[in-house]
């Protein structure tokens, strides 16, 4: 019995002891096959020439403070107050005779449009012409007035004549001085419009623009009747552009007048633009439970037409996070990843060639090294980014093309050419 356990204490020990040689030789093989992948995973770079940087359509820039969490997600559309838009109508039918601008055409507040021609404007001249008479004759009673008025002040101040008489003198003379500048304005505006055409003095009307801006409509053509009250052209004046945004009722108690505003547009190459919110609407849109929000656009130098949709967020909080955009991320093993241009390898190059007297066709040689990062909130063509490795404060860090360096890492990997440091 004794010699039994021995037996088996014995058996035991024994595949312990081979157990621990398997595992003393096991951990050095596994951690140096665990380490490889590991470090050619994490840094990894990309070598272009100076031909295929400049093809790449590469841009290089460094992050941006955005608040991607604290915000309110919404959309709507561009659009231009009614004293930006004007129709274009005559007071007086007629035949058009001359059209002086096309679709498209911008246009300065009093151009001339076009030209109309009809008999009846012979009473519109009778009309100018009598105003020209009653202007000279308000002149002349000004003139009058006004020594009439120097007179009665100097009596006045001798307390030679009453102060009522005073008074009725200086009131006529400002009356006088009211009829002269109406009668200049209405002139000036006759004289705008009607012009004098040809041997045969017919008279012709001449159709201002009423704002500046764009032609978006012409409704005539040579020949055609000009009717009073029917528009003969439109005007859009793109400059006092803004948003109008929808918020749901969820959301509206976090909406407040002067809050930031940011949408893109797809064809505006993805520039975010800024506006400001400057009114909310006290009643619900098209029964859809949410409320009008008006946001003046900040950059205005984007080209804008009343109409287009838009997808913005208003910040209501001021959370900002390192941003990069979503161009600047690829992906690859189940892992999100940038690139980083390293500085000093162009300089290092040229040096070696300066030394051994070489040249060579490429000229300079851009590296990007792939650095693997963590992502976070994404809105608007934006994602929050959290790189694993520091990184130096003024990195180069690709912003669009990063996609087209990483088919170019592939193929240095599948021809074994990959540079790893």
């Amino acid at each position: 019995m004794n010699k039994k356990i021995i037996y088996i204490v014995g058996a035991l020990f024994l595949t312990f002891a081979l157990s621990n040689c398997k595992n003393a030789t096991k951990p050095a093989t596994e951690s140096q096959e665990e380490s490889k992948p590991a470090t050619e995973s994490t840094v990894k770079e990309v070598e272009l020439n100076e031909a295929q940087f400049k093809n790449s359509d590469i841009t290089l820039g460094t992050y941006e403070l955005k608040n991607l969490s604290e915000v309110i997600n919404t959309n709507g559309y561009t659009k231009l107050p009614p004293q930006n838009q004007a129709d274009v109508s005559v007071f007086m039918g007629g035949i058009v005779k001359t059209i002086n601008v096309i679709e498209g055409q911008f246009v300065r507040k009093g151009q001339s449009l076009a030209t109309i021609q009809s008999l009846a404007f012979n009473n519109l001249r009778l009309e100018k012409e009598k105003l020209q008479a009653e202007l000279q004759t308000a002149k002349l009673n000004k003139d009058y007035l006004e020594i009439e008025y120097a007179r009665q002040k100097e009596l006045t101040d001798e307390n030679v004549n009453a102060k009522k008489v005073f008074q009725k003198v200086s009131s006529d003379l400002e009356l006088e001085k009211k009829k002269i500048e109406t009668f200049q304005k209405q002139i000036t505006i006759m004289g705008q419009t009607l012009q004098m055409g040809g041997s045969s003095e017919t008279p012709i009307l001449s159709v201002p623009a009423p704002i500046t801006g764009y032609i978006t409509a012409v409704n005539i053509k040579i020949g055609s009747n000009a009717e009073v009250g029917t528009p003969l052209f439109s005007i859009v004046d793109n400059s006092k552009m803004h948003v109008d945004l929808l918020v749901y009722e969820k959301d509206l108690n976090k909406v407040k007048v002067g809050q930031n505003v940011r949408f893109i547009l797809t064809n505006q190459n993805n520039i975010e633009i800024k506006g400001k919110i400057f009114s909310i609407g006290k009643a619900f849109a098209n029964e859809s439970k949410s409320v009008a929000v008006h946001a003046d656009i900040v950059n205005e130098k984007q080209t804008l037409i009343s109409g287009m949709y838009v997808n913005a967020l208003i910040d209501v909080g001021a959370n900002t996070v390192q941003a990069l955009p979503t161009d600047a991320i690829v992906k690859a093993d189940g892992r999100e990843f940038m690139f980083v241009m390293e500085e000093g390898h162009e300089e290092e190059k040229q040096g070696k060639m300066l030394k051994e007297h070489s040249e060579t066709s490429e000229g300079k040689t851009y590296h990007f090294q792939r650095i693997e990062v963590k992502t976070g909130n994404g809105q608007l063509g934006f994602v929050q980014i959290t790189p694993l490795q520091s990184l130096e404060k003024n990195a180069k860090i690709v912003t669009k093309g990063a996609y087209y360096i990483q088919s170019h890492l592939l193929k240095s990997e599948g021809s074994g050419g990959e540079h790893g440091h």
